[in-house]
């Protein structure tokens, strides 16, 4: 019998009535999908201009103090590119941003755009030398820092490469509109520079090419440290036509609520997209809050929502409130929405769409619930292939001949996506790490395919389900989290022999939290406090692993790699090992036995993790 999931070709014509009304904005975006020309001028500058000139009085970025319209929005950006542009920012050039949820990052990174500078959107958990690896990594120019990270900044300023003094943008945490504030000695202050430039569109955003990087987006690699993916304008283009266009076809009387944090694609490439095809506006939130969500969707009346598949799961688990009762909302957009709670989401809070969605910010494949089929990552237009996996030797299955084998319908299996004009690869701004994410002689000789490094299920009619992700990295609170690189500071830890890291399943919690299986010095002893003190202080919050076991021995492979298959099948339930367990607990400063009262009160959900 076929999985409830399985989308038949008679389900697939059953569902396109309802979509005709959407046929000329889908046709609309699946033009800017399958454009090739990567030498076309079409960019994020490009949709900015256009949605000021069609929609100028509409708004175009909101937060719960001050809105602004498209057409002061666009004039806004213009200003800080002529600013930017004075002070040597050009075509090509990477501008280092870090700033946290609000009107003013939004503005600078279209002022780059403009431009054809690059924004490397740092991630605002980052701290001391992870946040410093990351910043040399892209060798920045110029730095704009908002007021609210300057110390942060400023911790590791003398571990940069190349930094010139003039070319720090200072920007105060306030309504930089209204009040450009007193920059710190040695920095410029970028609103106030601006406030004298001319408003009107700048030539050279007629000139900014779809090949042009638009972003770096850190992702976490199975290296050690962060990788620079670059989002070049065709992708941005892209995601305008899929999700923009084909995907939600959002209008001017639409208001998106935005609470994903800006150097994530979810925000600035799907959500901002999908906002400017159609002139809806961006309400933007500093943090995300589950208990403050409802109350502003209220007092923005939003009819649309970007999100991850924790942040549904937090909303899910709030209790009733008054204003979550008959809201605004009728669709949303994101990625990560578990089956288990997918249809309970959408009657408990009446969505009628769901725009979940399937991407990487280095790959070249992007599937969209354009049909709103429930529980799948939706369609995709690229070429791709779903291959069987060896999950032991942690390789693609090939056949006699050492091309690679397609599973059958409904199996699970590694996605690979073609590498063509079509469907470039922009890859990282490391060379040899665009090379080891490429297979090569995948079906036949000289064919090149991406790596997507996860596993998905084909459910039919060239819709997909996403199943599970592959390698040395696992998700929680949104982010991937890279082992390597929590074992190396696992690592550096007085004491520590051997560290193994890996994601488990935390009940009631989406995503894998990180746990530790450490072999310690047998003259050292275990420091609880120490070690959590030490994780802290070197990783963002949402890779310090939350659990810890201490070995006597660390199994490994003939090729000295970890085993972690009954590790993580055993993962922190005491009646599954003899082994010491530790857990940290929120708020607790160090960790603590982990015996098999807590673990019941783990599984019953009573610790938010």
């Amino acid at each position: 019998m076929a999985s409830v999931d399985t989308i038949s070709p008679l389900h697939f014509l059953a569902r396109l009535p309802g979509h005709l009304p959407r046929v000329p904005r889908m046709l609309r975006g699946l033009y800017y999908t399958a454009i090739r020309n990567r030498d076309k001028t079409l960019s994020l500058g490009w949709a900015l201009e256009q949605s000021a000139k069609r929609f100028p009085d509409r708004p175009a970025v909101m937060d719960l103090q001050r809105s602004v319209s498209y057409a002061d929005f666009n004039a806004w950006a213009n200003r800080l590119a002529r600013s930017l542009e004075r002070n040597g920012v050009s075509h090509g050039s990477v501008v280092a941003v870090m700033m946290e949820n609000r009107l003013e990052i939004l503005a600078v990174l279209a002022a780059l755009a403009k431009l054809g500078a690059i924004g490397a959107l740092v991630n605002t958990a980052q701290r001391g030398q992870v946040l410093a690896y990351s910043l040399n990594l892209v060798k920045p120019g110029h730095y704009v820092i908002g007021a609210e990270l300057l110390q942060p900044f400023e911790d590791i300023q003398s571990e940069l490469n190349d930094l010139r003094p003039e070319w720090r943008f200072w920007l105060a945490d306030q309504d930089t509109l209204q009040d450009a504030g007193t920059a710190p000695d040695g920095w410029q202050n970028l609103a106030s520079m601006a406030t004298e430039e001319s408003s009107e569109n700048l030539p050279h955003t007629a000139r900014v090419r779809m090949k042009d990087a638009c972003f770096y987006i850190y992702t976490s690699g199975t290296t050690g440290l962060p990788k620079a993916s670059v989002m070049s304008h065709g992708k941005w283009i892209k995601a305008y036509g899929g999700f923009g266009h084909s995907g939600l076809s959002l209008t001017e009387q639409d208001v998106l609520y935005l609470t994903l944090p800006c150097y994530h694609n979810n925000a600035v490439t799907v959500c901002w997209s999908a906002a400017l095809a159609g002139g809806a506006a961006i309400a933007l939130r500093r943090k995300f809050s589950a208990s403050a969500f409802w109350k502003d969707v209220r007092h923005f009346r939003a009819t649309c929502f970007g999100y991850i598949g924790e942040l549904c799961r937090y909303l899910l688990n709030q209790p009733p409130c008054p204003e979550e009762q008959g809201n605004t909302l009728t669709c949303m957009i994101g990625n990560g929405l578990r089956p288990s709670i997918w249809g309970e989401f959408k009657q408990r809070f009446g969505i009628e769409r769901i725009t979940e969605f399937y991407a990487s910010s280095e790959g070249n494949i992007g599937f969209t619930n354009v049909f709103n089929f429930d529980n799948t990552v939706g369609f995709t237009p690229a070429t791709y292939a779903i291959v069987r996996y060896d999950l032991d030797n942690e390789q693609p299955v090939r056949d006699r001949k050492g091309f690679m084998v397609k599973v059958n319908k409904g199996e699970a299996g590694l996605l690979i996506s073609e590498i063509s004009p079509k469907w470039p690869f922009d890859g990282y701004t490391d060379s040899a790490k665009s090379e080891a994410a490429i297979f090569r002689n995948v079906f036949k000789q000289g064919d090149a395919w991406f790596n997507t490094g996860d596993l998905m299920r084909d459910i039919g009619c060239k819709h997909a389900q996403f199943v599970d992700r592959l390698g040395d990295t696992f998700r929680w609170h949104g982010e991937n989290v890279s082992t390597t690189e929590v074992e190396n500071v696992l690592g550096a830890w007085p004491g520590v022999e051997d560290a193994v890291v890996y994601g488990v399943e935390v009940p009631g919690m989406d995503g894998r939290c990180g746990m530790a299986a450490l072999r310690m010095t047998a003259d050292v002893a275990f420091d609880p406090l120490g070690l959590a003190t030490h994780l802290r202080q070197h990783l963002p919050p949402y890779a310090v692993p939350l659990f810890v076991r201490l070995l006597d021995e660390v199994e490994t492979t003939g090729t000295f790699k970890y085993k972690k298959t009954d590790l993580k099948r055993q993962a922190f339930d005491p009646a599954q090992t003899a082994d010491p367990l530790f857990v940290l607990l929120p708020d607790a400063p160090g960790f603590q036995v982990l015996d098999a009262v807590r673990y019941a009160e783990l599984s019953r959900g009573e610790h938010r993790l």
